[in-house]
Formats: C-alpha cells, structure tokens, sequence
C-alpha cells in the first residue's frame, strides 16, 4: 500500500485500527473533510520531519537537519529521538514506523552508558515515553523491563542528604555529575509521574518513595523560608546537598516552568501589558521583593495558559464542570491568546523564544517588543499545548483556526525539501536564517499536540489521560493499596 492510501485509510476508515492490540482509546476519525484534511497534513508532516531523521540520523539522539548529521547524548544513543516520538508514531497508527523503532529499542537500545545524564530530560523524554508506549501497546512487556532498567539507574540522583535529587547522574555506574550547579526546582520536582506511575506498574515502591520524599521536603522548606516562599512561588534553584534555596530569583519559563502554583501566580505575576491589555506572567528577580516585576515572558510559560483552564475543568469541558466563567478558565484564554499574538505579530507568523511587555501606559507603542537575541524559534509546542487544551475544554473553532495558522506557518518557513523541519535564527526577517536543530520535542510535542487538535475529543480523553512535560500521555489511575 501507498503512504498516502495508508493515512488515507487512517483517517477515512473508522472502522480500521492498525493498532489492534491498543486499549480502548480509539475513536471515530474527524468526520468532516476540512478537519480530516488538516490532520492528514500533521501526520504528513511528522512523516515528513521522520523522513530526514531516519535517513541521516536514525539511532542518533539529536537531528541536524541542515548538515544531515545526528548526534548521541552518550556512545551508541540512549534512543531519544525514537523513544520521544515513539508515542506520537503509536497515536498516528503509522505501523511501518512503529516497527523499525520497536525493532531498535529491542536490540539496539542499551542504558549500561558510562555518560552522565539529565536526570530530568531523560525521565520525562524517555522513562515518560517507554511507560507511554507500555501503556499504548496493551502492555508489550519490552518497554516496561526497558523503563525499570532506565529508573533503577537514574535512582542514585535522589541519594542526596535531603532527598532532592542532583541533575546529573552517569548511568553505568550511578555516580553523581552534578557540574557545579544547583538543582532546578522545576527539575527537582517535575519526575512524579513517571516514577509513581513505574511503581503502580511493579508495585515497587522505591520510585513512588524517591520522588514522594522530594515533595515532603518542598513542604518543609517553605513551612521554614517563609521570606523565599510567596504563596506556593519559590525561587529556581535548590541546591541538593543541604536542600536550600540557591537563589531569589522566580520565574515560569526553563528552570521554574513545570513547578508553579496557581494561587502565586495569579497575586504576584499576572500583569498586563499597554495599550492593549495583553495578559502575560512577569518574573521576579527577587522573591523578598515581589513588587519589582521584571515584563518579560519566555515562550515555555505558553503552558500556562492550558494548565489555568485544565485545573479549573480537570479534563471535562467548562460547561460540564460549570466553570465557563471561572477567573482560571479566563487567565487560560487570556495566556493563550497573548501567546497567539506572538506568533501573530512576526513576519514569519511564528513566535521568538522571548517577549517583552510595555508596561508604561503614557507610551503609545507596541505591546511586546523581541530583543536581537530572543529572536529564534526552536519549533517548541508550548502554545500548541495550551491552544489544544482550551479547544478540547470549550469547543471553540478558533483555537482550531490558530492553530491551523501556526501550522501553516511551520510548513512555509521551516520545513526542509529533502526532509526535516529546522529551528530558525530571527522569525521577524524574510527569509529567516535557519538554524542547525530538529528538537525531539518537535516530534514528541508540537506535531502530538497539533494531531489531537484535529482529532475528535474522545480520544485520548482528558479525563482518563495526564500528560507529562514531554507530552506523554499516561493514564489516570488509582494507587494500589500499599502506594
């Protein structure tokens, strides 16, 4: 069969699911042409992006699309490339796809590395992906030994006198390579689903416990600091040896972005920028003085928006939960929409990595201006995420519409002829200069979220599905008695 007579069956053929082993997650295809249409694009341009990475690149952790070049985390790859899109592959029902990397993981994949190692990067892209694609494969018992080998080995990072875990950790031997920094508090906190998923999974509580006591000890440290905790906001770093705060500074974008609290956020960084009152989350530079805001918005805190919107609804939609005129489902729309207009308001139609806000109302310029070295964009799915969210827990079309646009906008400025999409250097010039990157998150992330934007809202349902930071999804479940 074709490639295209393949996805054409994928999305006109309800009735056939390649994935026969899959649980019950299924549902109709888009019924309607125009949204069918638009998916068939995504997935042809995931196939597209998979394209260049397998002929150049295929076993390497990182794509270079530009010089055709892969490169490895550690000697021999840890899999990134193919563990982080391997869900993505799963939910499109690309079975072709699906068995070269299936094939890969069973005879290629080795974590005996002597390589030091993101703790956080490598759980939530690969630990996350393996427990997903356990998950999405009826359980096909390859990926669970793989993950339990994977966490068994990133489980000496949390042996540190006060149980947050160090960032780095060589896998062969369980030494800790911490480099000299400090831990992230959003590193730090940000691996409670995966291990406590692993330990419904084995119902070995060692990962529930690392991670659970990570937790305990945030709360006590804030009960103790008062002054570098304002209400539930604390600052980025945290150093693991003696489990101190190791800054002042507090902010939603790297190092702060997956550990936030709403109830702070909403009192102390939501501002709005002038003349058009575009909401956006400030920065604090030092928590002891949360007054002196700092107007800039990283394009990570996209999240947010999706995340106000999905606490308010936990997965239902707003009418369902009564909630369409809560202050969180409003903060979400209006998060997302800012996040919309960054994209809207470059030449290219896609969004710098960083914005900053007018915040002096006697000034009639614009809302956000983009410094010189903000100006890149790394095909990250943050507002993606958010716009996917808030369709799914208010069915309104626009979200659809925009992200259509940015989509279109990926496809005229980044996609690479001969395969592969590329990361640009400045999205307010054209041409924009390319640079030399194909993220995994692109695939894992960006082109995920974009598939379930066009897909109906029973699959993958919020209700029943958490996703992790990489955009793994995991099913909710409810802890074993002895978790």
């Amino acid at each position: 069969m074709e490639k295209e007579e393949l996805l054409d069956d994928i999305l006109f053929e309800s009735s056939h699911v390649l994935f026969t082993q899959y649980p019950p997650i299924q549902s109709l295809y888009p019924t309607d042409k125009l949204t069918a249409d638009r998916q068939k694009r995504v997935v042809d341009a995931f196939l597209h992006a998979w394209k260049g990475y397998s002929h150049d690149a295929f076993g390497k952790d990182e794509y270079k699309p530009l010089t055709h070049k892969g490169h490895n985390w550690a000697p021999g790859g840890l899999g990134l490339m193919i563990i982080d899109a391997l869900d993505t592959i799963m939910l499109m029902n690309l079975t072709e796809e699906y068995d070269e990397v299936r094939m890969w993981i069973a005879t290629e994949l080795d974590f005996n590395k002597n390589q030091d190692v993101n703790v956080f990067e490598t759980t939530i892209r690969i630990l996350g992906g393996l427990l997903s694609a356990y998950h999405l494969s009826n359980n096909d018992s390859l990926y669970l030994e793989k993950a339990v080998d994977l966490a068994d080995r990133l489980l000496p990072a949390f042996d540190s006198n006060s149980g947050i875990p160090f960032n780095g950790v060589v896998l062969s031997t369980g030494q800790i390579a911490t480099h000299g920094e400090p831990s992230s508090t959003a590193e730090a906190t940000t691996l409670q689903l995966e291990f406590k998923y692993l330990s419904h999974l084995t119902g070995d509580m060692k990962y529930w416990k690392a991670v659970e006591k990570v937790m305990d000890h945030m709360s006590e440290l804030t009960k103790d600091n008062k002054n570098l905790a304002l209400d539930g906001l604390v600052p980025i770093y945290i150093d693991a040896n003696n489990g101190k705060f190791a800054t002042r500074e507090v902010r939603l974008g790297s190092r702060g972005d997956s550990y936030y609290a709403v109830n702070g956020i909403k009192k102390h960084l939501i501002q709005q920028s002038h003349p058009n009152q575009y909401t956006y989350i400030a920065e604090l530079m030092d928590i002891t003085h949360p007054s002196n805001k700092h107007p800039k918005m990283d394009h990570l805190v996209c999240f947010m928006g999706g995340s106000f919107i999905l606490g308010a609804t936990e997965g239902d939609n707003v009418y369902d939960a009564k909630v369409q005129n809560s202050e969180d489902v409003r903060l979400g729309e209006e998060i997302t929409e800012t996040c919309y207009e960054m994209y809207n308001m470059t030449a290219t139609g896609l969004a710098s990595e960083i914005v900053y806000f007018n915040t002096d109302n006697q000034t009639d310029g614009p809302d956000m201006d983009i410094h010189s070295r903000d100006r890149h964009n790394l095909l990250r799915p943050e507002t993606i995420e958010s716009i996917f969210l808030l369709y799914r827990m208010t069915g309104n079309e626009k979200y659809r519409e925009w992200g259509w646009k940015i989509f279109e906008s990926f496809e005229k400025y980044t996609r690479l002829d001969e395969g592969g999409y590329s990361a640009l250097r400045d999205v307010t010039t054209i041409p924009p200069i390319r640079d030399n990157r194909m993220d995994t998150f692109f695939l894992a992330e960006t082109l995920k979220y974009l598939y379930l934007l066009f897909s109906p809202s029973d699959f993958i349902p919020l209700q029943n599905y958490v996703f992790n930071t990489e955009a793994h999804p995991l099913p909710v479940f409810t802890p074993k008695n002895n978790l």
